[in-house]
């Protein structure tokens, strides 16, 4: 009796020295630096994510354990806005305006490349990174640029233009933006901003063809992510997050709900880590200043 006393004794002991840290869960909303102007999310590998300013192109790196970050990278002078991590320790980001494309070392936010992407006006706006290509959308111009990657990761000379046809019609306004797999991998998934329609792109042929949504339209569509087959498409200024259940070859998606948080301020994007769904508020609708602050905010998956 006294040995199993000494024992429970010591056990409650154990349970009692856990550090409060070790059994902290994942932030669910932090502070970006004021004036930052976020607009894209990457998160991983690890607890980590990276966010790009449109303003100045600067690199965020936040701990999604505590929310403290700090700038990796100050930017090439334009601007930083979708972008994805790939498990090599490299970060991918849309140039917007800039019209280029950009590749980040995560551990350092040493530059390890850029790309232009087209010459004249565009509107580089998301990026997909995938195991052997980074494909890039452009809101004003029809078609996609692919970075070709090497058996090894390595990094192409010069961007391959991938024009798009089929179903998607440019018109005024934001045009293709956010982009993410098809389930089976064999396609890409593109909205529309302007149209609030979704399409499957061929990534061979650039042949686009409209995604039955079952009658639902995705009104200002931004940033996708793409989870098994569960689809979450960001709709900003309506501070809606829209949750599809996508068909294996991704041409029908039937919506499960549509999800909203008093805390959204025009999100733009969304990243995933653990049981959480990570939003940048861009706050389009409030005019920056250097002071005006810029939050972050997760939610349930």
């Amino acid at each position: 009796m006294r040995r199993l006393l000494i024992l429970l004794f010591a056990l409650l002991l154990g349970v009692i020295a856990v550090p409060a840290h070790a059994q902290a869960g994942p932030v669910t909303s932090f502070e970006l630096p004021p004036g930052f102007q976020p607009e894209g999310i990457a998160a991983g590998p690890g607890p980590v994510a990276y966010f790009g300013s449109r303003a100045t192109g600067a690199i965020y790196r936040a701990d999604l354990r505590t929310g403290e970050g700090s700038v990796i990278a100050q930017g090439t002078g334009t601007s930083s806005l979708g972008m994805k991590t790939d498990h090599r320790g490299r970060l991918f980001v849309a140039g917007g305006p800039g019209a280029d494309g950009k590749v980040y070392e995560t551990a350092t936010g040493r530059l390890l490349a850029s790309y232009r992407l087209v010459e004249g006006p565009a509107m580089i706006n998301d990026v997909l990174v995938t195991r052997d290509a980074a494909y890039f959308t452009d809101s004003t111009n029809p078609a996609l640029y692919k970075l070709p990657l090497g058996r090894k990761g390595e990094l192409p000379a010069a961007p391959v233009r991938i024009p798009l046809s089929g179903d998607i019609v440019y018109g005024p306004g934001f045009n293709a933006n956010g982009i993410t797999p098809t389930p089976d991998g064999r396609a890409l998934l593109v909205v529309q901003s302007n149209t609030a329609k979704l399409f499957r792109v061929d990534p061979a042929t650039g042949a686009a063809t409209a995604v039955d949504l079952g009658g639902e339209a995705l009104t200002a569509g931004d940033g996708l992510l793409l989870s098994g087959r569960t689809l979450y498409a960001v709709q900003n200024r309506l501070n809606t997050v829209a949750v599809f259940t996508v068909a294996r070859d991704g041409r029908a998606a039937k919506l499960v709900e549509r999800r909203t948080d008093p805390r959204f301020d025009v999100p733009t994007t969304v990243a995933a880590y653990g049981k959480l769904l990570y939003l940048p508020n861009a706050r389009f609708s409030t005019p920056p200043t250097p002071t005006t602050t810029y939050t972050v905010v997760g939610i349930p998956r």
